[in-house]
């Protein structure tokens, strides 16, 4: 489980997060707000921008990827209706915050990021805090986890020009997936429901994500 350390200077920036970033705007799921009141975004974020870490803002987290601001983070996750019964696949691991706030939800993550060196270091900080429910791929997320299983929860956190036909397939019936959708500039957050084997999409909020890479996602 994930484990609470004794000393917390940034838990002050953390409550404003919460009341103005998250609250403020609208996020209200209780298991939302209280998953994000809980993880360390600074752990997440390279020590240059620790100062930032609770600005309602996108910060870089090396090798051309940024972390999510919170609001959209809290926004996506309050969409997908997480809970404990949950299996959830995330696509584009990234410095692993997203898997965090997902797996204090999720009876478990299963996530995936291309860039080995991210995966790499997102295994480590939340080894290192304590989140086991985690299980982690390195590979081309477009095309969905390596081995036929299926998800309660798809969430894409990187910008795709459509949906992914391999993750369509990876949904369960009933089942719910988020995504940026669009071209390399803005895109649309998506909140998709699979009904009779086909989705159903609804555009909520107009965004600006890195690009998903890959054999269903943009070219390099």
């Amino acid at each position: 489980m994930y484990r609470q350390e004794k000393e917390d200077r940034f838990g002050k920036a953390r409550e404003r997060m919460v009341s103005f970033d998250l609250r403020g705007r609208g996020i209200t799921d209780a298991g939302v707000v209280q998953a994000m009141s809980e993880v360390r975004r600074e752990e997440f974020v390279p020590n240059e921008y620790r100062s930032q870490a609770y600005a309602d803002g996108p910060l870089p987290i090396g090798a051309g990827q940024t972390i999510s601001q919170p609001y959209i983070v809290g926004l996506m996750t309050q969409e997908l209706k997480v809970n404990r019964d949950c299996e959830v696949l995330e696509i584009g691991t990234g410095c692993g915050y997203q898997t965090a706030v997902l797996s204090l939800l999720a009876k478990k993550v299963y996530t995936i990021e291309r860039l080995a060196q991210l995966s790499e270091s997102a295994q480590a900080v939340l080894g290192r805090l304590g989140f086991e429910n985690v299980e982690f791929f390195i590979g081309d997320g477009s095309c969905g986890w390596p081995t036929q299983k299926l998800f309660d929860r798809i969430m894409v956190t990187a910008a795709v020009p459509r949906i992914p036909e391999p993750l369509i397939g990876q949904l369960v019936e009933g089942g719910l997936l988020v995504a940026p959708v669009g071209g390399s500039g803005v895109q649309e957050l998506v909140l998709c429901e699979k009904i009779a084997g086909k989705i159903a999409e609804r555009g909520f909020c107009d965004v600006r994500f890195v690009k998903l890479v890959g054999e269903h996602g943009f070219q390099e």
